[in-house]
């Protein structure tokens, strides 16, 4: 689990740094948006679950995000074109992993279903919306449905019981070839009523 926790970790980080490089934002902004990418959904989750903030913060964990920070700030901004490649990989596998872990808290805490899915959706997606916020961008979370399946997907595994580290691995390759998929194949949004365009009413 711990291997898991750091790679969560450092793609959240990596997430946010490089989009902050993307808007050209400052080597502050690169340390500002990776850290909030990679803490902001575990304080909403806290928030909701009632949960001391306090807990999200461990040494080795900050300590992983600060390297992982300091590194991106000494590549150089032309190869931030790279970034737009692997970005969508590295959401994905943040997604899933901070998904899992919000479902795994809230189900320590002998919550129900519909609290797992809260705590996995907030956790997973939080982050990014943040980042996104911050960033001056609408939130990406909020405008491709995919993200929030995803997220349900993670809470209805870990309620059933999923917890073994093949189990979670699974979970995780599982939602980054979905949404890997997603991205290739334009899935945004789901057929509602509500996405409907008035041409196509």
């Amino acid at each position: 689990m711990v291997g898991f926790t750091h790679n969560r970790i450092i793609a959240y980080a990596a997430s946010g740094a490089f989009v902050a490089m993307q808007v050209k934002y400052s080597f502050i902004g690169i340390f500002v948006l990776g850290l909030t990418t990679s803490y902001g959904g575990a304080v909403i989750r806290n928030v909701v679950l009632d949960i001391p903030i306090s807990d999200i913060w461990d040494r080795q964990s900050l300590l992983i995000v600060f390297i992982t920070l300091t590194i991106i700030v000494f590549v150089e901004r032309k190869w931030v074109h790279h970034w737009k490649r692997w970005g969508h990989f590295f959401d994905s596998i943040g997604l899933a992993s901070f998904a899992i872990q919000g479902g795994l808290l809230a189900k320590s805490l002998q919550h129900d279903l519909g609290i797992i899915v809260i705590a996995s959706m907030f956790t997973g997606v939080g982050g990014g919306m943040v980042r996104d916020l911050l960033a001056g961008r609408s939130p990406l979370a909020l405008k491709e449905e995919i993200h929030a399946v995803l997220t349900f997907l993670c809470a209805i595994c870990i309620w059933f019981g999923w917890s073994s580290p093949i189990e979670l691995t699974t979970i995780v390759v599982f939602v980054v070839l979905i949404r890997m998929l997603s991205v290739h194949y334009k899935w945004k949004k789901l057929k509602l009523p509500c996405n409907r365009s008035e041409k196509q009413s």
